[in-house]
């Protein structure tokens, strides 16, 4: 008859004593251990996990004890904290030092945390934090590895218990938040202390508006930039998340003010050079600081995409000239009569059309829609700005061509836009998980619009691979970003680089990977195949269950694996064939 459910074995340590085997259970653990060693005032003691966490045993994570466990009976969490809160107090360095290591370690246990807390120990962190320097100002001299220390242990335990979210980030003074922003120059070269130091203040940021705006005003961009600039990619990572949150957190009316010092400051550059481009690989967490800066960074171009272009603004008006001048170099306007008005007009109407634009009488109407909005526009002008050859070229050449064949460069951009926008998610706010970041756009200070003026030339060169017409529009959009999505999943290094990916996957490409991915999915989800399998499912099911239980009746003998051995390397011919014949029937089925 088997045990109980809730009956475990374990093996119990105490501090002078052999560890115990013992067979407990889950719903009273720590009752039978106290009476295995004769001990007295069961709520003075508790258990805890050995290994590193040292978590305490719960009512609510008990029942998460597993065979063959291995804990240790200790002091109770709130005789801990007591203990823990006292001798932090002590006037002896060392034991005030051993004290805040010990309470680094246990701070990360809820259960030892909220004891802790309940004992106002926050405050009391936060008071040495304000204070403590001045106080032992005249040792930092004679005792300054010992200084560094305490205070590393110090403010890794205040981290340490702030991450549970028992305590609001609102309680805390400008003296502890001032205290914490010079550490942040102060102590450079202490990457303990400056990861803490970092990690407070995104936090403080993150978490409360008030904060927010204390913090902007104790640390400047200027301040975390040179931490970028080391080799530490730990402290890297804490300093773009510092200036992500403040990024994050900034009202829309600063933000663009922000992103232009982060411009001056040339932040892109520093990053691209020292992170992306650094000797090492990039951590998970790394990456996904790269990918909150490069989302909050397109986010910046949401107020230009959800701007309607006014028809009677003649400001927004004269860039729809300025691109039909440089595509048409128009050198002399007619005179201002009432004749030359009208061939004016007609001029002007033919020219819109050329360059592609649904309403050629007034194309100002073509970007009244949102998404892109004016963003679309903008695009538009700088491609014809910094891509002039190009931009003529293809306005030319489709111009040329017959009605149907041609390629609408007004419209083509307006969706683009859009497509682009969607792609990057223009507007939305960062995922938590994500860490999907593209270096390419780290590569130049208009990464957007770069990329629009590549993606812009693709959809021309896939239109004539395609033979498109008008009718065509959608189909060819939707060839452009299957061919972009391709390429961004390579993660290009550069966008010379995106621009190579898109060469290599023409019209003619993407029907090749369509056909062979068609075939692949096909082999499987046909519906003879389907039918069949249906039929022969029972069948197969019955063989498998036979079979797994004649094995079972006979018995296998398997040779035991070294730590070299690759698992699976050491079957018999004959065990190997069993394992691929199963295999092959559950994959039928």
């Amino acid at each position: 008859m088997p045990p109980p459910a809730d009956i475990v074995k374990v093996a119990i340590e105490w501090p002078g004593a052999f560890p115990k085997l013992m067979e407990i259970d889950q719903v009273s653990a720590c009752v039978p251990v106290l009476s295995w060693w004769s001990l007295a005032n069961h709520d003075q003691f508790a258990l805890q996990h050995a290994d590193s966490s040292n978590f305490y045993i719960t009512e609510k994570n008990r029942n998460e004890i597993k065979n063959g466990a291995i804990l240790r009976l200790t002091t109770s969490p709130a005789q801990n904290a007591q203990q823990l809160h006292e001798r932090i107090q002590s006037s002896s360095m060392d034991a005030k030092l051993e004290a805040l290591k010990d309470l680094a370690n246990y701070s990360r246990d809820v259960t030892f945390a909220q004891e802790f807390i309940n004992l106002d120990g926050i405050s009391l962190l936060t008071q040495m934090v304000e204070s403590g320097t001045e106080r032992y100002q005249k040792l930092q001299k004679i005792m300054k590895p010992c200084f560094g220390d305490m205070l590393s242990f110090t403010l890794t335990a205040f981290v340490e218990l702030m991450d549970h979210g028992i305590v609001s980030w609102d309680t805390f003074s400008v003296a502890f938040i001032k205290k914490i922003a010079s550490y942040v120059n102060k102590f450079a070269s202490d990457i303990s202390i400056l990861q803490r130091s970092l990690a407070i203040l995104e936090s403080m940021v993150l978490n409360s508006h008030d904060l927010y705006q204390k913090v902007a005003q104790e640390i400047t961009i200027g301040q975390l930039i040179p931490h970028l600039q080391g080799t530490d990619q730990e402290i890297q990572t804490y300093t773009i998340a510092v200036i992500n949150a403040l990024f994050l957190k900034a009202p829309d009316d600063k933000r663009q003010e922000m992103a232009n010092i982060l411009a001056q400051k040339q932040l892109r550059s520093i990053i691209l050079t020292h992170v992306i481009r650094a000797q090492r690989a990039i951590n998970n967490e790394m990456a996904h600081q790269l990918y909150v800066l490069q989302v909050l960074t397109f986010n910046l171009l949401e107020d230009r995409m959800m701007t309607k272009m006014d028809p009677q603004d003649q400001a927004q008006r004269d860039i729809i000239f300025e691109l039909r001048r440089i595509a048409f170099d128009a050198e002399s306007e007619p005179n201002n009569s009432s004749g030359s008005m009208e061939k004016r007009k007609s001029m002007y109407t033919r020219d819109y059309k050329k360059l592609g634009f649904i309403n050629h009488v007034n194309p100002a109407l073509d970007f009244t829609q949102t998404p892109p909005g004016m963003l679309a526009l903008d695009n538009m002008l700088y491609f014809a700005k910094h891509h002039q050859d190009a931009y003529i070229r293809i306005v030319l050449e489709n111009s040329s061509r017959e009605d149907k064949h041609e390629c609408p460069f007004g419209r083509s951009s307006i969706e683009l836009t859009k497509m682009l926008c969607e792609i990057l998610k223009v507007g939305e706010l960062p995922s938590e998980t994500c860490n999907d970041f593209h270096p390419m756009f780290f590569t130049h200070d208009r990464s957007f619009e770069e990329f629009f003026c590549i993606c812009i030339q693709l959809l021309n060169k896939t239109w004539k691979e395609m033979r498109a017409t008008s009718e065509d529009f959608n189909k060819v959009m939707q060839v452009v970003k299957e061919q972009i999505m391709r390429a961004l999943t390579t993660k290009p290094s550069s966008l010379d680089q995106f621009k190579s990916k898109l060469q290599n996957l023409s019209y003619t490409e993407i029907l090749k990977i369509r056909q062979s991915e068609r075939m692949n999915q096909e082999d499987f989800q046909s519906r003879p195949i389907l039918e069949l399998k249906e039929k022969i499912q029972p069948e197969i099911l019955e063989l498998i269950k036979q079979q797994r239980l004649n094995r079972l009746v006979e018995g296998t003998c398997f040779r035991k694996l070294n730590s070299r051995r690759r698992q699976g390397t050491a079957q018999t011919p004959h065990e190997g064939c069993l394992f691929y014949s199963s295999h092959s029937l559950i994959q039928m089925t």
